[in-house]
C-alpha cells in the first residue's frame, strides 16, 4: 500500500466525542475531518460499528479515515451503543434500537457547523449491514452509501443458516460478539465511570448463539432488518462490493438485480477484507473509489462514476487446491447490467456419475438410484465459511472428501470454461430418514487429479420447499429438492474436469442432523445448471481498472508478544475421535499514543466421535486484555454447544478479572430444542 501523506487537505482529529441520544445515552465518536471546515463545511460519512474504535479497529480507521477526509470529507466513527466508550449494553445484532440511534447520529451530524448536510454511510461486515440497512429507513440527508461483505438476507446468506443448514460460525461468531461486547470501556476516556459501564455490560449479556439457536427458521427475528424482504426501501446510490473468498459471495449482484437506483457492484477474489486490504490478492485502490463515489453523490461532482459497467469481478484463473493464497491469478471483467446478457444457463443432465453434456438423451436407461451415506469426515477440510485468510482457512484438496460423497463428473473439457454467477443443483431425491442435508461442491479437477473447490452449496432438505415451514420428510418419498450454490467467477482450463460432489454432512463447517441419512438421487432426473459466460465475450473494461492501494500512514503500535495461528485436523484412530483445532491469537499490542496493551486470543475447537452425529460439539474461547499500568482488566468468554438427538444444550461461562482477580462470574446451561436441524 501507498501511503499518501500530503493530501489536497489539511485535516485534524477529534478523539472523543459525544453524541447524546434521545434516551440520554451517549455514544462515543471519532471524527477527522478538513480543518478547512471550521468555516467551510464539508460532507460527513459514517461508519458505524460495535468493534471498539480506540484499539481493536484503530489500526484500520487510521489507514482509511484520514485519507477521506484529506480528500475533503468529515468521517465519523462511532461505536455502537454499549461497546468501547459508547454507554448502555449491546445485547444483539441489527436490533431496533441500534437503528433508531443511527438515524440520530446521522441527524446529530447534519447539525454540525462542520457538516454542509449531506451524508453518506459505509463500512465493511457489521458497517455494511447498517449502512444498508439505515438507508431502507430513508433518513434525511443521506444521499449514498458504499458497503462491503454483507447480506440483505439475515437468515439465509448470514452466518447462521445457510440452507436452512446451521453454519459453525452461528456459533464462532456468537462467542466473538459474547466476548466484544463485556469489553470495558476505557478510564482515560470515560473516568471512574469505566467500572460501572462494564459491569451493566457484564450483567445484561447473555451468550449471543442463545437468540441465534432460538430462531432456526426464517421468522420475523429475521426478516427485521433483511433488506431484501423490501429492497425498493433502498431509495440512494449504493457501491457494493464483496470478494469470492468471502462468506458474502451472493448479496452484491442480488441488490444489482433488485435495486431500482444508481448501482455499481465490485467484486474481487478477497476474503473479509476492505477491496484495499483484499487477501487473496491484488488488492485495488478502493479508497481512491471511495473519493470518487464521495464526489459525485455527495459533492455533486461530474466524474463519471457511473460510466462504465454495472459490475466489475474478477475472473479467477485455475489454481492448486491450497489453504491460503496471497493473490490468485485472473483478470477484470465488466458487466453492463445484472443479470447479464452475458450469462447463460447451461444445464446438464446428471448421468450415472457423470456431469453429462447438455441435452444428452437418457439412452433408453432405466431410472438409475444413486446412493451416498456420508461420514462425518466429510467436511474437515472444508475451511471457514467466510475466510479471513489469516489463519489460512479456504477448503483445502477435496479428493479426501470425495471418498465420503456421491460424484459426478465432466470429461476433461476441449476448451475453457467460465461460469460466472450461482450454480445450482436441481435433484430427483429420497432419503431414510425424516431429518437430513445435502452439501454440493463444485470442484476444478486438475489433470493430476487435485481438486480444488470452486464454490458449494447446503441445504437442509426439510426446508427444501422454503425455511418459514420446515416438514419432516417421508423416508423413501421422492422429493425435487435445488440446492443454490454460493456465487463465483472462474475459469477451468481445457483439460481439466468439473466435479459435483454430494454428501449428507459437512462437519464442522455445517451442523450434521441427528441421525446418519442414506440420500438417494434419481440421476437421470437431476441436472446441475452453470451460469456459462463465453470465453470470448467482451471483458467490457480496461485491464487495469484500478490503482494501487492508497491509504494514510498507519497509527504507530508496538508489538509486545506475537500472533499465534493454528488449523490442525487431528484423528485418533483408536477411540475414532476427530478434532479441528483452530487458533486466532493476534497478540499483544502497544498502541503508542494512548500508552494501551490489548490483547486477543481466539480458540475454536470441533470434535467428533466416529459417525456418531449426536457426538458433535463446538466450543469458542475468547480472552480480551486491557492493560495501562495500574488498570488491567481482562475478559474470558467460553461457549460449548453440544447436542442429542432431539435438543441443543449450550453450556457457557463469562470471567471478569481484575490484574488476577476474578471480579464477576456468570454461568449458562440451556436448552433449546432442535426444529428439525
Amino acid at each position: 500500500m501507498r501511503y499518501v501523506t500530503n493530501p489536497p487537505y489539511a485535516t485534524k482529529e477529534e478523539e472523543h466525542v459525544v453524541v447524546p441520544m434521545s434516551d440520554g445515552v451517549r455514544l462515543s465518536a471519532r471524527v477527522w475531518r478538513p480543518t478547512s471546515s471550521d468555516h467551510d463545511p464539508v460532507p460527513a460519512v459514517l461508519e458505524y460499528i460495535p468493534y471498539r474504535k480506540r484499539d481493536l479497529t484503530a489500526v484500520r480507521d487510521s489507514v482509511h479515515h484520514p485519507y477521506l477526509a484529506g480528500h475533503g470529507y468529515a468521517c465519523v466513527r462511532v461505536d455502537l451503543r454499549g461497546t468501547g466508550e459508547s454507554e448502555g449494553v449491546l445485547k444483539d445484532e441489527y436490533l431496533e434500537q441500534e437503528q433508531r440511534d443511527a438515524e440520530e447520529v446521522l441527524a446529530w451530524l447534519a447539525e454540525q457547523p462542520w457538516c454542509d448536510g449531506s451524508l453518506g454511510m459505509m463500512g465493511l461486515s457489521w458497517g455494511a449491514f447498517a449502512a444498508l440497512q439505515v438507508a431502507a429507513r430513508q433518513p434525511p440527508g443521506l444521499k449514498a452509501i458504499a458497503i462491503a461483505s454483507f447480506t440483505d438476507d439475515r437468515h439465509a446468506d448470514d452466518m447462521h443458516y445457510m440452507g436452512g443448514a446451521m453454519l459453525s460460525d452461528n456459533l464462532a461468531e456468537a462467542g466473538t460478539m459474547f466476548a466484544y461486547a463485556t469489553c470495558p470501556p476505557d478510564p482515560a476516556v470515560v473516568g471512574d465511570r469505566w467500572r460501572d459501564m462494564w459491569f451493566e455490560r457484564l450483567e445484561q449479556t447473555e451468550p449471543w448463539v442463545l437468540p441465534w439457536l432460538r430462531h432456526q427458521r426464517r421468522d420475523d427475528y429475521w426478516r427485521h432488518a433483511s433488506v431484501g424482504e423490501d429492497p425498493a426501501a433502498v431509495r440512494c446510490p449504493v457501491l457494493a462490493s464483496s470478494g469470492w473468498a468471502d462468506g458474502y459471495s451472493n448479496a452484491v449482484t442480488r441488490l444489482l438485480a433488485h435495486l431500482d437506483v444508481p448501482r455499481k457492484g465490485l467484486i474481487g477474489p478477497w476474503s473479509h477484507k476492505f477491496p484495499h486490504l483484499g487477501e487473496p490478492g491484488p488488492a485495488i485502490g478502493y479508497l481512491q473509489e471511495l473519493v470518487r463515489w464521495w464526489d459525485h453523490w455527495l459533492k455533486g461532482v461530474d466524474n463519471g462514476v457511473m460510466d462504465g459497467p454495472m459490475l466489475l469481478t474478477w475472473m479467477q484463473d485455475s489454481v492448486p487446491p491450497s489453504t491460503s493464497y496471497e493473490e490468485r491469478p485472473g483478470r477484470w471483467v465488466g458487466e453492463p447490467s445484472w443479470p447479464s446478457p452475458n450469462v447463460r444457463p447451461v444445464t446438464h443432465p446428471l448421468v450415472r456419475h457423470r456431469i453429462a453434456p447438455p441435452g444428452e438423451p437418457a439412452a433408453g436407461e432405466e431410472d438409475e438410484v444413486l446412493a451416498v451415506q456420508s461420514p462425518l469426515s466429510v467436511g474437515q477440510f472444508g475451511g471457514k465459511w467466510a475466510s479471513y485468510n489469516a489463519p489460512p482457512d479456504l477448503p483445502y484438496d477435496q479428493r479426501e472428501e470425495d471418498g465420503g460423497s456421491l460424484v459426478f463428473e465432466t470429461e476433461p473439457l476441449a476448451e475453457p470454461l467460465e461460469i460466472l454467477g450461482s450454480p445450482s443443483v436441481d435433484l430427483d431425491l429420497e432419503v431414510d430418514r425424516p431429518v437430513a442435508m445435502v452439501a454440493a461442491r463444485l470442484s476444478d479437477v486438475r489433470p493430476d487429479g487435485a481438486a480444488t473447490r470452486v464454490t458449494y452449496g447446503l441445504l437442509n432438505l426439510t426446508r427444501h420447499a422454503g425455511t418459514e415451514h420446515p416438514e419432516p420428510l417421508e423416508p423413501g418419498r421422492r422429493y425435487r429438492a435445488t440446492v443454490h450454490l454460493n456465487g463465483v467467477a472462474q475459469t477451468f482450463p481445457a483439460g481439466h474436469r468439473v466435479r459435483l460432489s454430494l454428501s449428507t454432512s459437512y462437519w464442522p463447517l455445517a451442523w450434521p442432523p441427528p441421525h446418519p441419512a442414506r440420500l438417494g438421487v434419481h440421476a437421470h432426473s437431476s441436472t446441475l445448471t452453470l451460469p456459462v459466460r463465453p470465453v470470448d465475450a467482451p471483458d467490457g473494461t480496461p485491464p487495469e481498472p484500478f490503482g494501487e492501494p492508497e491509504g494514510a500512514e498507519p497509527l504507530a503500535t508496538t508489538a509486545l508478544t506475537p500472533p499465534e495461528e493454528r488449523w490442525e485436523v487431528k484423528r485418533d484412530l483408536i477411540g475414532y475421535h476427530a478434532e479441528l483445532d483452530i487458533v486466532k491469537d493476534r497478540g499483544t499490542t502497544r498502541f503508542e499514543e494512548i500508552g494501551l496493551d490489548v490483547g486477543r486470543r481466539a480458540h475454536e475447537r470441533y470434535t467428533a466421535v466416529a459417525d456418531d452425529f449426536t457426538s458433535v460439539s463446538g466450543e469458542t474461547t475468547w480472552t480480551m486484555t486491557f492493560r495501562r499500568a495500574p488498570w488491567e482488566v481482562r475478559v474470558v468468554t467460553h461457549t460449548r454447544l453440544t447436542c442429542d438427538a432431539r435438543d441443543f444444550h449450550v453450556d457457557a461461562t463469562l470471567d471478569g478479572y481484575e490484574g488476577d482477580r476474578r471480579v464477576f462470574s456468570r454461568t449458562w446451561n440451556e436448552k433449546v430444542p432442535r426444529d428439525l436441524l
